[in-house]
């Protein structure tokens, strides 16, 4: 199966509420990419104070969904579920682009491709579209560590 949903999802992130940003897995090919959906609801806790008369997503957050949704394909691609004392790191952004602000009733679709591998650090680049208008790109980078 190359989908995951929430209960699977809550498998590869130690991440809950408020800050879970990964709502499905559509598909997915190991050692490739990834294609994730985050809903996004008037209900966000950022939402009180980002901004209360015209709510937007914070791009930052944008960022931690793509990199969550990192995080599951570096596992999927391990093939192995997270152990109790380990976790992705994210560690390092480049290139980022906001072009389209995200709202409540919105749609994340984040997409992201294997760059490369090189000495523990995974390296990903990562898009989120709502429907076909490109929100926000990026270069992102993550590593596993065991506590």
């Amino acid at each position: 199966m190359n989908s995951l949903d929430i209960h699977e999802v809550l498998k590869y992130l130690p991440h809950r509420y408020p800050f879970l940003l990964v709502d499905r897995v559509l598909t997915f090919t190991k050692d490739e990419s990834i294609t994730a959906l985050k809903n996004v609801t008037i209900n966000e806790p950022f939402f009180q104070g980002h901004f209360p008369n015209r709510p937007v997503m914070p791009g930052v957050l944008i960022i931690e969904a793509m990199a969550q949704s990192c995080a599951i394909l570096s596992f999927k691609s391990m093939d192995a579920l997270p152990k109790a004392n380990a976790i992705f790191y994210f560690v390092g952004i480049d290139n980022a682009r906001f072009k389209r602000p995200v709202e409540p009733g919105d749609q994340l679709r984040l997409t992201s491709k294997i760059k490369r591998k090189v000495k523990g650090i995974w390296m990903f680049e990562s898009s989120a579209h709502v429907g076909d208008e490109l929100c926000c790109s990026a270069d992102l980078m993550c590593t596993y560590k065991e506590a």
